[in-house]
């Protein structure tokens, strides 16, 4: 895998870490505060869609299954993150990296994937909810599901290769927190365009083919909410959707931004704040904007509060 005048270290250095003591310590209060609310907030949606039994359709299965994958997602990085803050030597071993990759980008493709499948589902709601329960049933709500992580993985698996069967001649500091594709795959040798090339290819296939997916599905159900005549039920319609639209903007705004550009775009400072709002703000967000703008979670949420 690696050239023999390049293996004499194969640990990485991750250098994005602030020197001085007391700014160590407030990232790391900072994070370890945005962590808890992570898992509060996911496991606070997890809960309410376990105990309250009007909640147990497809759309709140998906929900919960989106949930579950962005703790882990999150639990990927930031616990390495807070551990490696303290550290005196900011150093992450080539087979962590290489693990914490590949299961970094494989959860955040089946996230990707995941709302896609959420737009499906509103989707055949709107557009067929005279069929909607005989089309989505809990056997292909659960075959969806497991297509959404295979295919994230498998993705992860091509893209972890392309980028880990390369030399590493070029350094070993990586300028950001943790292992992401465009850092490491910077420090890479002897990479041609059919690698660079296999690199974007992935993340289209991860990010641009889902967001497709989406955006055909919210053309049907913009055309099945345009026939509705009814007011009332033209905004309920409309309010089922207006979460999972939120959740998309934010998702697909920040990993569009990341991985579909060229890799001699790759910009440290600014990436390293972009990975801050995906890997943290987003998982922070989704539950409250799921809790905020959908009535059945907060009369969910009120119900379990009042017990």
């Amino acid at each position: 895998m690696l050239k023999e005048n390049c293996t004499a270290r194969l640990d990485f250095l991750l250098v994005a870490f602030p020197n001085q003591p007391e700014h160590q310590t407030s990232l790391f209060l900072g994070i370890c505060l945005v962590y808890i609310s992570i898992i509060a907030g996911n496991l606070l949606i997890l809960i309410v869609i376990w105990v309250d039994a009007h909640l147990c359709t497809p759309m709140y299965f998906f929900l919960g299954t989106l949930s579950v994958v962005e703790l882990c997602y999150t639990s990927t990085i930031i616990p390495q993150i807070l551990e490696t803050t303290l550290q005196e030597e900011k150093s992450i071993s080539f087979q962590s990296c290489c693990t914490q990759m590949f299961l970094f980008i494989g959860l955040g493709s089946c996230d990707c994937f995941l709302l896609a499948i959420m737009a499906y589902d509103r989707c055949m709601a709107i557009c067929k909810p005279l069929r909607y329960t005989l089309i989505m049933t809990q056997q292909l709500c659960v075959q969806l599901v497991a297509t959404s992580v295979l295919s994230g993985f498998m993705i992860s698996l091509i893209l972890v290769w392309l980028v880990f069967h390369l030399p590493f001649c070029e350094g070993h500091d990586i300028e950001h927190f943790f292992c992401d594709v465009p850092p490491v795959f910077q420090l890479t040798s002897n990479k041609t365009k059919l690698e660079e090339v296999g690199v974007f290819l992935t993340a289209i296939v991860a990010i641009v083919v889902p967001f497709v997916l989406i955006c055909i599905s919210y053309l049907f159900i913009a055309v099945a909410v345009l026939r509705i005549h009814s007011v009332e039920s033209r905004q309920k319609a409309v309010s089922t959707c207006s979460s999972h639209l939120t959740v998309v903007a934010l998702q697909y705004g920040c990993c569009s931004f990341m991985y579909l550009r060229p890799s001699s775009s790759f910009s440290p400072m600014q990436d390293q704040i972009l990975s801050m709002v995906y890997t943290l703000g987003t998982p922070l967000l989704n539950p409250i904007i799921y809790s905020l703008r959908n009535r059945e979670v907060k009369s969910a949420l009120r119900k379990l509060v009042s017990y």
